[in-house]
């Protein structure tokens, strides 16, 4: 296999006429291929070679070796010499070397391959020395490709250098492509992990540092004596959770904004569509039709037609959004909140009403269109003569007729749709109220609950059992929370996992306000430490009890 770019018969010139006027190897004009090239004689001091007839086939030649500078020259006249036979050759180039055998042949070896193409058009030439007629100074030669170790091993080792620069190119290019090796990971230290530590809680080098604690996880480093570290690490790992969730939301929130405006960009161009077939609309009824030209009238059908089109394929495309934000609803939110669940139904009643409007509406107008254009096509029958154009008008006539059936079946159909929606709109509108009842006397129900929590937090306070007066009514229900919620968890909890309880309740609760809040109520609440070093922890435990039972 030969390497890209690399042409093993390259140099390789077709047979010229070397014994040309001028003895300068200028190759011949250019002959047709299927005509006989003609040689001519050629005159050298010492002798003269004849060609051969020009009716014989050429001299066979063997098998081309590869890379091949000599040449075998065989049929020479027994008195010809060294001198005379490089007096011949020397005229088709370089000869680096001429091994003359007693009998009647040698080797030539040239320094390109190209000569050897040269020399290969003396074969079949007759050799006489001088002008003797002796048998020993004539001779037909015979030229033919030889078969030599120094050709192959030159050719071999000029080969072996090209795949060489091949590969180095290859490798150069192999090298330019490939992608910039990732840099090392330092390995465990404690130097290293105060390091990883702040990098950790940086938003910026989070990605780079979280990289580098899971190469150290899967190295094995965590063991008794720095597992404490790895965990305050995964913790800090644990905290950006919430920051992505954030993002996550805001990013979302994003999203539904674009839909959003995308939705009402649309919907204000089928508006206007919808004025534009108006007007069309209104310029094919008969006080305006008329009054028009033949061709003006034939360019507004078309115009009509094609806006029609356009109309219905954004139409089609609002129906597609709105089906597919009706698909991302999940059955969870509607669970969750039947309220907001009535009023997305009522909202897409609502809107598949208003689309059904619009395209009954467009359908009555194209039925006015339509039995215009009957009206005229009647009249305009009526005035003429049977004719050619009489039959294509009845034709058109029939046309119409069946359209017009068929947009009255249709508009009959989504008639009936539209009194099918409304109902159903009602129905929803029944359930939102019903539902709405609910809603609000199982938040009487909460209200009742919580007013005992409140009594019971009444009691305590009247036992002088907690000294500072709450100043709202929020106060009184989170602390009433906290203590239930303290009371399950006889161990203790952080603030964070407390904050986490209390915020699906009211969401504008923030963490400190809440702790706040628990440093304010000693004898409920107490904080104690737990853990030593890097697991250290802050823990909130219910203490009203406790003084009770003092008391």
């Amino acid at each position: 296999i030969f390497p890209h770019g690399f042409d093993p018969n390259l140099g390789i010139i077709a047979p010229i006429n070397p014994m040309m006027a001028g003895i300068s190897l200028v190759p011949p004009p250019p002959v047709q291929p299927e005509l006989p090239v003609i040689k001519e004689i050629i005159h050298c001091k010492s002798c003269t070679l004849f060609p051969q007839n020009p009716n014989l086939p050429p001299p066979s030649t063997r098998e081309r070796p590869p890379g091949c500078k000599t040449v075998f020259v065989g049929g020479l006249p027994e008195n010809a010499s060294e001198e005379i036979i490089r007096e011949v050759f020397d005229q088709c180039g370089e000869i680096i070397a001429i091994r003359k055998s007693k009998k009647n042949f040698c080797h030539i070896r040239f320094s390109e391959e190209f000569m050897v193409d040269k020399a290969l058009y003396l074969s079949g030439y007759r050799m006489r020395i001088g002008s003797s007629t002796d048998k020993k100074d004539s001779g037909r030669i015979h030229v033919d490709f030889a078969q030599a170790r120094d050709d192959l091993y030159e050719w071999e080792c000029k080969q072996r250098l090209l795949a060489r620069e091949e590969r180095h190119r290859r490798k150069i290019q192999e090298d330019r492509l490939r992608p910039p090796s990732p840099p090392p990971i330092m390995h465990y230290s404690e130097h290293e992990v105060g390091l990883l530590a702040e990098r950790l809680k940086d938003d910026n080098k989070f990605s780079e540092a979280i990289a580098v604690l899971f190469t150290w996880i899967e190295r094995g480093e965590v063991n008794r004596r720095t597992a404490n570290h790895f965990y305050s690490m995964i913790q800090s790992a644990n905290s950006h959770v919430r920051r992505l969730m954030n993002e996550k939301a805001q990013h979302e929130e994003e999203m539904e904004l674009a839909k959003e405006h995308f939705k009402n960009s649309l919907l204000a161009i089928l508006t206007q569509f919808e004025q534009i077939t108006a007007v069309f609309t209104a310029a094919t009824r008969q006080k305006a039709w008329d009054h028009f030209s033949k061709a003006q009238r034939k360019n507004i059908d078309i115009w009509r037609k094609q806006c029609e089109e356009l109309r219905n394929a954004h139409s089609e495309e609002i129906m597609g959004i709105r089906r597919e934000e009706e698909m991302e609803m999940s059955d969870e939110d509607l669970e969750e909140n039947p309220c907001k669940k009535i009023r997305m139904d009522d909202s897409a009643l609502a809107a598949q009403s208003c689309a059904l409007r619009e395209e009954n509406d467009s359908l009555r107008w194209q039925l006015d269109a339509y039995r215009n254009e009957v009206e005229l096509l009647k009249k305009e029958q009526g005035k003429a003569h049977r004719s050619e154009e009489d039959h294509t008008h009845e034709q058109q006539l029939h046309f119409l007729q069946q359209t017009m059936h068929s947009m009255q079946q249709q508009l009959l159909r989504l008639q009936e749709e539209l009194k099918s929606k409304e109902l159903e709109l009602e129905q929803a509108r029944d359930e939102q109220h019903y539902l709405e009842g609910e809603v609000f006397s199982l938040r009487e129900k909460e209200l009742y609950d919580c007013a005992g929590c409140i009594y019971c937090l009444a009691c305590l306070l009247h036992a002088n059992l907690v000294t500072v007066m709450f100043g709202h009514l929020l106060c009184s229900l989170s602390a009433g929370v906290i203590s239930t919620f303290l009371h399950v968890h006889p161990f203790g909890a952080n603030i964070e996992y407390l904050w986490s309880y209390i915020q699906r309740l009211d969401a504008k609760i923030s963490a400190s306000e809440l702790e706040r809040l628990m440093v304010r109520l000693p004898n409920m609440f107490k904080q104690e430490f737990s853990g030593v070093g890097a697991t250290l922890e802050k823990r909130w435990k219910f203490c009203g009890f406790e003084a009770l039972n003092s008391a």
